[in-house]
């Protein structure tokens, strides 16, 4: 009874005007946090409740400048928007929780396999000059994307052109590719997303009770969500890194049948050269 007359004599107080609203307010907080065991807080300790009545400082002083003395106490009304304030709290720092797992599962494997660039204790020797410069520069520009700095510098010379002009090449493909490029990354980062809420819908479900309204609910999120997660990887799969023969032919000056036939012709002497590789591949 004690503790409950403190909370009267403090808006009593309050509203004779002996207390500002600052003091009135710091004194309530304190005695919330002393006493944190009277509010049932989910059996939070010390530190945890502090962190909670600094979130809930704003929400208690808009409160009391609704609070009017009808029906129910100034102890039950600063009770009762504790109690549902802390389930609040508390749904939000779950969810929080499951967005920060979310990241670092999808992230683990990144972070386990992330491999520097390889250094090179010797020197690597020098790729010989082919038979058919033309065909080899063409397949080049075709995976432009994975060119290192350093395939280029040994590859450029056995094809007979500078390492400057063959990165000028490659530069032109990427600015004609550009807008692509952006499309494809801004999908990949929505994909890695959708990545994370399917997981948080898997984390929710397995603490849900099964059966229950809850559950189902959660249920269907999750199942629409790896749908659409789904469709929006192979929506990714679909948008391909390499050039396309036109714009190959334009950055060259060739005609684009020229790039077709040239292609065409490598992927036939890979076939001759490798019969198991085109079986398997026609097999899948």
């Amino acid at each position: 009874m004690q503790e409950l007359v403190y909370l009267s004599e403090l808006l009593n107080q309050y509203t004779q005007g002996e207390l500002a609203k600052k003091e009135f307010e710091g004194r309530i907080f304190t005695f919330i946090l002393k006493n944190h065991h009277r509010f049932h807080l989910f059996d939070w300790d010390k530190d945890t409740c502090a962190d909670f009545l600094s979130w809930f400082y704003p929400r208690m002083s808009r409160a009391i400048d609704t609070y009017k003395d009808i029906g129910a106490s100034f102890e039950a009304y600063i009770g009762s928007l504790v109690y549902w304030s802390a389930r609040e709290y508390r749904s939000r720092q779950a969810a929080h929780d499951l967005t920060e797992y979310a990241f670092w599962e999808a992230r683990a494997e990144d972070m386990n396999f992330c491999e520097s660039d390889p250094v090179y204790l010797e020197p690597l020797p020098a790729i010989k000059p082919v038979s058919n410069p033309r065909q080899i520069l063409i397949l080049l520009l075709k995976t432009y994307c994975f060119l290192s700095d350093d395939h280029i510098s040994r590859i450029a010379p056995a094809i007979g052109i500078e390492k400057a002009q063959l990165r000028h090449l490659i530069d032109e493909l990427r600015k004609r590719r550009l807008e692509r490029d952006e499309e494809r990354r801004g999908l990949n980062e929505r994909t890695q997303c959708q990545y994370y809420r399917c997981i948080v819908f898997e984390k929710k479900l397995e603490a849900a009770l099964e059966g229950s309204i809850q559950y189902e609910k959660i249920k269907g999120q999750m199942e629409r969500a790896k749908t659409r997660y789904k469709t929006m990887r192979k929506r990714l799969a679909s948008m391909s890194h390499y050039a396309t023969n036109r714009e190959i032919a334009e950055v060259l000056g060739i005609p684009k049948g020229t790039v077709d036939s040239s292609l065409y012709a490598i992927k036939r002497k890979n076939k001759q050269a490798n019969p198991e590789y085109a079986n398997s591949r026609v097999n899948a």
